[in-house]
């Protein structure tokens, strides 16, 4: 009986090209497999992509926020509460295989900017960030658009001074 082969020794057949070594690689950037080797191997957790994915997705312009209705006006509530931080991953799901990953994020754009842009903008830097700091290749981005910020709306992501306690 053989043992069974583990992912290094598998044969590759969605990674581009192999490298002189015969590691392969995603854009000249090392990928999750490569990461795995005779000294030990490096998973990723969801939670840290998706906080990667959040972080690229809020520095985009045009986007007011992320997550839809409930969960932003929960989290709102949760960030006022001393001690409480801000939760970055609020509107991302991520799914993290061994060299891929996928995406879904919620977000909330601002009135008078073109949503499919804004869209396609965010798609572009979580990709970008979320390859570059871990090397998994992001398969998909999708995007929800929950809402519309309209400038005479009152900002529940607005921090707010914390009561006084006498």
């Amino acid at each position: 009986m053989t043992a069974p082969q583990t992912s290094a020794e598998q044969p590759e057949r969605d990674a581009a090209p192999a490298t002189a070594t015969g590691t392969p690689t995603i854009g000249g950037q090392r990928t999750a497999t490569e990461l795995s080797g005779a000294r030990g191997k490096t998973t990723i957790a969801d939670g840290v992509v998706e906080k990667i994915a959040g972080m690229a997705a809020r520095e985009v312009p045009g986007v007011f926020a992320l997550g839809g209705g409930f969960a932003r006006t929960l989290g709102a509530v949760r960030d006022r509460v001393p001690g409480g931080r801000p939760n970055v991953t609020r509107g991302v799901k991520v799914e993290v295989g061994e060299r891929q990953t996928a995406l879904d994020l919620d977000i909330v754009v601002e009135y008078g900017v073109p949503i499919t842009d804004v869209a396609q903008d965010v798609r572009e830097n979580v990709i970008a960030a979320v390859e570059r700091m871990t090397g998994l290749e992001v398969v998909e981005v999708n995007i929800a658009v929950n809402d519309v910020h309209l400038p005479d709306e009152e900002s529940e992501e607005r921090e707010e001074p914390a009561p006084r306690v006498s």
